[in-house]
């Protein structure tokens, strides 16, 4: 209890006028309870200094490509009455109606589907053709993610993965019948490949489908129940084709996993006969998503139909195929996957800046406790603890989108000799920012406290939503053992060709092996060369360590596979590292072409928190011997040195995000009209 005269008399006060009893009628109520000085709310841009930099041109370099083909389709959805519009705090907000079942929330997805398209949204992305075609269809999709993971999904599940398997594994035919309707609605694709007993193994789906020579038919069945095609989005309700992808069994010999279009549903919408839907159900999230069970029973289809950019089967039964090995002939087939792991990564990026956004304001209005008797309580973001939970991840943040940019730059204009690079950073960046978005989340939602846990405040609810981005398109896990798989691959046929390291960004490791000082100072800690450095030492370590302990198994007698079975932890932390050397290199580049000034400044706070960071947070800094445990101790301090210098620039690096007022939350503004009773709110 506070034995101060001040606090004695506030508390006889309450107590005088809770004894006198509330006026009664509405209007005298609201009027007991108008918010007391120490109570007002403050909007974080009344108190913080002046940006130091142009918020501008930080958002040119974070969103990286059109920024107004982005803010035409956020005011597109702001317009629109199919977006739940909602006032609170003075301000308009959209945001899905997640009161809603499922049925409700699956139909109100389609409604803005049908209202994008009508707006031309959509227009031209499969169609037109070009890089930079390429680039804005990712704009928009990342804007309109913004909004609503199941709008995006629905969408990303019809364009990417129906009408890219179209586009990128099918040939003129397909093309010619098919890109057009589905650019205009006109059918609604799905894309069959996942089953219940198999999802990240796709070499082991059980779904069958041979050719009837005499009807130049393919006839596709599902044999048994582990072969039913599982998480299936858009089948439950709205899809009336699919892309099915199913072992093709050609006169007695399986040739491997090959892609069919099939329908499923008419015009009406009535599944068709032979074909059984069922519905995945209630999930954690992503209710806007008609996720779907499907089983064929023996249904045919055309020859026509097989896409066959890679293998085709002619009319008399003969099976030809422009790639001999089945390996890469498989792999082929897989090639739709890696455009949609980009737009995963791309989209963590997008929703981790949303939460930020929030919780950041919120700690630049929110005060708790005071460090004086009777001083002012201090704001959030003032104590250190606060400022070391959120400011490492706001350089997270920043710096993954650098590296989304590279990613996605490097697939519009990719080649067939990128195949493989575009293959490793796609696996390697989709997982670590999809769990880094998780980490995000999860840091935002507390530093809310319980305002967090409200839906309209929109944090809580974006970790239900996004949790299957670990899992979906690639499991997480898996895809770090790919890449660690892919770098041993490039180092042993370097050493077989005897030719340097070229491309991935390996090029490091054909020089001398970095040193490391034995004292770092904090000087030391934030030179670019140092930082380049230890990333690179710790990843040629990393990787001649796994490279040994694979041949070792090897050696042993066990197999390729095994051997890397049993290296896995040598393997995930090689993976690790290679990642956030990939973050590292790829910033430092934006960074270096940004002229010098205060913007330059920012950028290199940021890579520097980046870095201590990750000294701080990951054991193999000292498991591996990199750094010793006092070094260690002086990154971990630098961390809260850099916090305290980028303290003044969160306000103006959450407003370059480029994120409109109405896609962020009541939380992110005046939180205190927005639950005042006056307000109406729930």
């Amino acid at each position: 209890m506070d034995p101060t005269p001040a606090a004695a008399a506030r508390r006889a006060a309450a107590i005088a006028r809770h004894l006198a009893g509330l006026p009664s009628g509405t209007s005298a109520a609201f009027a007991a309870l108008q918010s007391s000085p120490c109570l007002s709310y403050a909007p974080p841009e009344s108190a913080e200094a002046p940006p130091a930099f142009s918020s501008t041109e930080l958002r040119a370099l974070l969103d990286g490509h059109h920024l107004r083909d982005r803010d035409w389709v956020f005011g597109a959805m702001e317009e629109s009455p199919l977006f739940c519009p909602r006032r609170a705090g003075g301000k308009v907000f959209v945001s899905p109606d997640y009161n809603e079942g499922k049925e409700g929330q699956r139909e109100a997805t389609m409604r803005r589907i049908g209202h994008l398209t009508r707006r031309g949204v959509f227009r031209g992305w499969l169609t037109e053709p070009g890089p930079e075609a390429e680039l804005r269809k990712l704009a928009l999709l990342e804007a309109l993610g913004v909004y609503d993971h199941s709008l995006v999904i629905k969408i990303g599940v019809h364009f990417f993965l129906w009408g890219g398997a179209i586009k990128f594994l099918g040939t003129k035919r397909h093309h010619d019948k098919w890109l057009s309707d589905t650019e205009n609605y006109v059918i609604k694709g799905c894309f069959a490949m996942t089953e219940l007993g198999h999802g990240s193994n796709v070499r082991g789906i059980e779904t069958i489908a041979t050719y009837d020579s005499q009807t130049r038919e393919f006839v596709i069945n599902t044999p048994c129940e582990s072969a039913q095609k599982y998480w299936i989005g858009g089948a439950a309700n709205h899809a009336t084709h699919t892309i099915v992808f199913a072992q093709l069994h050609m006169n007695g010999r399986n040739e491997g996993v090959h892609a069919f279009i099939a329908q499923i549903r008419d015009q009406d919408e009535n599944v068709l006969p032979n074909i059984h839907i069922a519905d995945c159900g209630h999930k954690i999230g992503l209710n806007g998503v008609d996720n779907g069970r499907i089983w064929f029973n023996n249904i045919r289809v055309p020859r026509e139909n097989l896409l066959n950019l890679v293998a085709d089967v002619l009319p008399d039964g003969q099976y030809v195929s422009t790639i001999d090995d089945p390996d890469q002939r498989f792999a082929a087939f897989l090639s739709p996957l890696t455009l949609g792991r980009v737009n995963i990564a791309v989209s963590s990026v997008y929703i981790s800046k949303v939460g930020l956004a929030i919780a950041v304001r919120y700690a630049l209005s929110r005060r708790a406790f005071s460090i004086t008797p009777d001083g002012p309580e201090m704001l959030l973001l003032d104590y250190p603890s606060h400022q070391r939970r959120l400011l490492p991840l706001l350089a997270k943040a920043c710096m993954m989108s650098s590296a989304s940019n590279f990613m996605k730059n490097m697939y519009v204009k990719r080649t067939p000799e990128a195949s493989k690079a575009i293959h490793v950073y796609s696996s390697a960046l989709k997982a670590t920012l999809t769990w880094q978005n998780m980490t995000t989340l999860q840091e935002c939602r507390e530093a809310c406290g319980g305002q967090g846990l409200k839906t309209e405040n929109r944090v809580g609810i974006l970790k239900a939503e996004f949790d299957v981005q670990s899992t979906f398109e690639g499991d997480n896990n898996v895809l770090l053992q790919q890449v660690s798989k892919a770098l041993y691959a490039e180092l042993v046929a370097t050493q077989k060709k005897k030719k340097p390291f070229k491309g991935l960004g390996l090029e490091h490791l054909n020089g001398p092996c970095p040193v490391i000082p034995g004292s770092l100072t904090s000087g030391i800690l934030r030179s670019s060369k140092f930082q380049m450095d230890l990333f690179c030492l710790r990843e040629r370590d990393l990787l001649k360590q796994f490279t040994k302990e694979v041949s070792h198994y090897l050696a042993q007698g066990e197999s390729r596979e095994k051997a890397f079975m049993l290296s896995y932890q040598i393997g995930e932390d090689l993976a690790r590292a290679f990642t956030e050397r990939t973050l590292l290199q790829i910033f430092l580049e934006d960074e270096m072409k940004t002229p010098a000034g205060s913007l330059k400044d920012v950028l290199g706070l940021l890579r520097c928190m980046y870095v201590t960071v990750c000294i701080d947070e990951s054991a193999s800094f000292l498991r591996y011997g990199y750094l010793s445990r006092d070094n260690v101790a002086t990154a971990r301090k630098e961390v809260m040195t850099l916090c305290s210098e980028l303290r003044p620039h969160a306000l103006a690096i959450v407003s370059s995000f480029g994120i409109p007022d109405a896609f962020l939350s009541p939380l992110a503004f005046d939180w205190i009209d927005a639950n005042a009773l006056s307000s109406g709110s729930e």
